[in-house]
């Protein structure tokens, strides 16, 4: 099985940054894209940030210019680095992977268990 472990949340007062990271390991037998969401009390689950695995990125008009997606293929891992971070990009930010695991199948969604970003004013 796949599981995917994610890291660096926590709090920050706004204007400041923090780095999230999620690595994959498992039985994987490649990653296509891969992808943050975030869901804050009492809104809908959103995409952040979604990168494929050519390296072309999308955003979400709320982030962009201040947040970069990137991964590292060889370690199966992608990152988010937050700057100017503002009390509205308080959420729990969840990573995604599109994942095969077995020959002959398609892709399949994986989920981080979550890590939370609080951003104090």
């Amino acid at each position: 099985q796949v599981q995917l472990v994610e890291s660096g949340g926590g709090l920050v007062q706004a204007g400041g940054s923090l780095r999230l990271s999620c690595a994959a390991s498992g039985r994987i037998l490649s990653i296509n894209a891969m992808g943050w969401y975030r869901q804050a009390p009492g809104k809908q689950r959103e995409l952040v940030a979604a990168i494929t695995s050519g390296g072309s990125t999308n955003y979400a008009d709320s982030v962009k210019g201040r947040f970069t997606i990137s991964r590292d293929n060889a370690k199966n891992t992608v990152y988010l680095q937050m700057n100017s971070l503002k009390p509205e990009d308080t959420a729990v930010y969840y990573c995604n992977a599109e994942i095969a695991t077995v020959r002959g199948l398609g892709y399949g969604d994986y989920w981080g268990q979550g890590t939370q970003v609080t951003v104090s004013s």
